[in-house]
Formats: C-alpha cells, sequence, structure tokens
C-alpha cells in the first residue's frame, strides 16, 4: 500500500486502492479487496451487503488519479471533471478483491480523458468513461 499513498493524497477510510498490479503507458491496474469490515456494508444493506456503486466509480478515480500522477511534466492532486458513462454489470461483497483497470484515451493539455472497468475475478462489475484534471497541491 506505500506506493499508493505516495501516489494519492486519498487515505482510509475513503481509500479504495490496495495495491498497484501493473503500470504500463497508458494503462493501470490496481486491486482492492473487500473486508467484512468495510464501514459502508453497516448501512449497504444490512444482511445482504453490497458495495454502493458510488465508490465503485471512486476506485476506479482514485486509480486513474494515480495514472495522471505519473505525469513527469505536471504535478498535483487528480479530481474527476466529468463522469460520461457508466454501467453497473453486478455486486462486489465482502471478501470480493476488486481489479481495476484504467486506460488514458487521450490527453489535451490538463484534460485527461480515460476509461475504467472493475473486475471480480473474470465477472465485469462496471464500466464507466471519465475525465479528470490535475489541480495545484494548494487548492
Amino acid at each position: 500500500m506505500e506506493n499508493v499513498l505516495a501516489a494519492i493524497p486519498q487515505r482510509p477510510p475513503f481509500l479504495f486502492v490496495d495495491k498497484i498490479i501493473s503500470r504500463e503507458g497508458n494503462s493501470i491496474t490496481t486491486q482492492r479487496t473487500l473486508r467484512e469490515d468495510d464501514y459502508f456494508f453497516q448501512g449497504h444493506f444490512p444482511g445482504n451487503p453490497i458495495m454502493p456503486g458510488a465508490l465503485l466509480c471512486e476506485a476506479c478515480f482514485q486509480t486513474g488519479a494515480i495514472l495522471m500522477g505519473k505525469d513527469e511534466q505536471r504535478h498535483g492532486i487528480g479530481v474527476v471533471t466529468r463522469i460520461k458513462d457508466t454501467k453497473f454489470k453486478n455486486f462486489a461483497r465482502p471478501g470480493d478483491t476488486l481489479t481495476i483497470t484504467v486506460v488514458l484515451d487521450d490527453k489535451i493539455d490538463n484534460a485527461y480523458y480515460m476509461n475504467g472497468t472493475v473486475y471480480v475475478s473474470d465477472k465485469l462489475i462496471m464500466k464507466i468513461v471519465f475525465q479528470g484534471a490535475l489541480l495545484p497541491m494548494d487548492i
């Protein structure tokens, strides 16, 4: 987790990336293992816990921020500026390991156009198209 903590400012309990699996060119893959004691399972939903879709999106955004942060010419905090398309295909539950892949499709100045997927094993959980930017560290 150390390399994740060095790459983005988010911290537990709002950190949704455990480790970086691979980072090559315009692509990055990370993982997050969901624990029974993750705070969001307490109320979403008692007796049938699933990870909220907004937090699946956040896992993609944090992975994208790590990818943006490797841009040698820019420094700052990665933020989401647009969510274009999101599709939820299945659920993530306690004990599941999320495999999150984000691909940089295009970059124009400080706008990073990305798409992401979240899998549990070989099952697609969600996919998303989004845009991010790097803001100065002193925001």
